[in-house]
């Protein structure tokens, strides 16, 4: 038999201003321009520009108070509610929208399968043959790899195409396709993508053929790095093998990456600028951080005019609640915008104040050790604020650009019982690797020495760990003729 029961909870649960808030602070303000057009298409109630009547206050940032006089003429609420167009809101095409009509450029660009189709319309191909090239080329990867088997190839053009043929005849049309630019495409392996592309190279060099020799019966040891024993193998010298490696490292692995690139540049756009005036470090935030918005003052007088009516009908009382609920979304929106400037700068005051002498001097050696716990004490803050504050956030400084990211490092002990910053210590692991001899490369175990000697209390594994991040291969892999 079921019985009732009663129970309490306690839950806690974000406000719809709060969730607004955190996906805000989290974007970039690359991508804040964008968040920004799109409340403004989907609220009629929000505006860009400074509200005439509204001065903002220190000491209340973000107060919540009625800013908007009543005007002297009432609106018709009932011409409102017939009139189903918003004609003039900001939308081309509006009755009211003055601006010229006029044909606007559109740029344009190709992509790798348009470049390919372009150079195999060229070819003289029979039906049968043409449609197992275009298979073909819609099976090259981003990359310019065709990783389907030719077998698989095969079976797709009997189940999709009714083409029945062979793996002789698609390798066929494959070697044609393999002869466009740019040299290397539709390889299987990359092994073969770089011997395509030697071939295209001067055979009458005797090096280039070598090089085709040493791709072709060596992969494996050119792979590893084995040269000596190729050299071994092959009886050469070592100027002859250096000059080979030379060729062969010039190639590219990934061939399609040099057409159909996106024609839109990536800018970095930073969301905080230092500058040093006079010793005297000033932060400020970029402009595009702090936009002009404001609510619509027709929405305004809109709601006001119905807390004077009297009428009670249905549909007015729809049509202000609509108005109404948008206007309660433009006013979130704003003060989220706003608390979100306000967030930005306390935590990034709290990271120049704590990296002070960095960025006074530009020096990365002056860099102190800081998690976002440090950060988050600083301004009484949670972590998963200061968190969401330097992803994707960066500060313009004198000393160039740099990632929010880029300040926070672990410490690592010294001798002197000193913590220095992670970071310091991955320069000097660079250093290290960059001025090591080329033929015999440091190992991990002698980084660790190394270190160790200069007064670093650092483990084996952390110098690979740091060797990875640093995107730095491992001693064999390192090796240079």
């Amino acid at each position: 038999m079921q019985k009732l029961s009663l129970s309490q909870s306690l839950q806690q649960k974000l406000s719809p201003q709060q969730i607004q808030f955190i996906k805000l602070l989290q974007i970039p303000t690359a991508e804040l321009d964008t968040r920004i057009e799109e409340e403004l298409e989907i609220n009629p109630a929000l505006e860009e520009g400074m509200d005439e009547e509204y001065e903002p206050k220190e000491e209340d940032p973000f107060d919540d108070g009625d800013d908007y006089k009543e005007r002297d003429d009432e609106l018709d609420i009932d011409g409102y509610i017939k009139d189903e167009d918003y004609a003039g809101y900001k939308m081309q095409g509006d009755g009211n929208y003055a601006e010229e009509d006029r044909d606007m450029p559109l740029a344009t660009s190709s992509n790798l399968t348009d470049a390919l189709m372009q150079q195999f319309g060229y070819l003289d191909l029979s039906e049968e043959q043409r449609i197992i090239g275009l298979q073909l080329i819609g099976s090259i990867e981003a990359d310019g790899y065709i990783r389907r088997s030719i077998q698989a190839i095969v079976n797709d053009l009997a189940f999709s195409q009714n083409i029945f043929t062979d793996t002789d005849e698609v390798e066929e049309v494959l070697h044609k396709i393999q002869s466009f630019d740019p040299p290397g495409i539709a390889a299987r392996t990359l092994q073969e993508c770089l011997i395509l592309q030697l071939r295209r190279r001067d055979q009458s060099d005797p090096y280039v053929g070598l090089a085709i020799r040493i791709i072709n019966e060596f992969f494996d040891e050119f792979s590893r790095k084995h040269y000596d024993k190729i050299q071994h193998r092959l009886n050469i010298s070592d100027e002859a093998l250096k000059r080979v490696v030379d060729i062969i490292i010039k190639l590219n692995p990934k061939p399609g990456s040099v057409e159909g690139e996106s024609g839109t540049v990536q800018y970095l756009i930073p969301d905080f600028i230092l500058t040093n005036s006079s010793g005297k470090l000033e932060l400020s935030l970029n402009s595009k951080n702090a936009p002009e918005l404001r609510i619509s003052r027709s929405f305004s007088d809109m709601l006001d005019t119905y807390d004077k009516s009297k009428k009670q009908n249905k549909v007015l009382k729809e049509t202000v609640s609509f108005v109404k609920q948008k206007l309660d979304a433009a006013k979130w929106f704003i003060d989220a915008i706003k608390q979100r400037q306000q967030t930005l700068l306390r935590t990034m005051n709290a990271i120049v104040r704590f990296q002070y002498d960095f960025f006074l001097t530009g020096e990365e050696s002056r860099l102190r050790p800081m998690i976002l716990k440090d950060i988050a004490t600083m301004i009484d803050m949670d972590v998963s604020t200061v968190s969401r504050v330097a992803n994707s956030k960066s500060i313009q400084t004198e000393f160039g650009i740099y990632p929010l990211k880029y300040f926070f490092s672990e410490g690592i002990s010294t001798d002197s019982g000193e913590d220095v910053s992670s970071r310091e210590v991955k320069n000097i692991l660079k250093e290290l690797i960059d001025n090591e001899p080329k033929l015999h490369p440091l190992s991990d175990d002698k980084l660790e020495t190394i270190l160790n000697e200069r007064g670093y209390n650092i483990a084996r594994r952390t110098v690979a760990k740091y060797r990875e991040q640093l995107n730095i291969p491992v001693a064999r892999l390192r090796k240079e003729l």
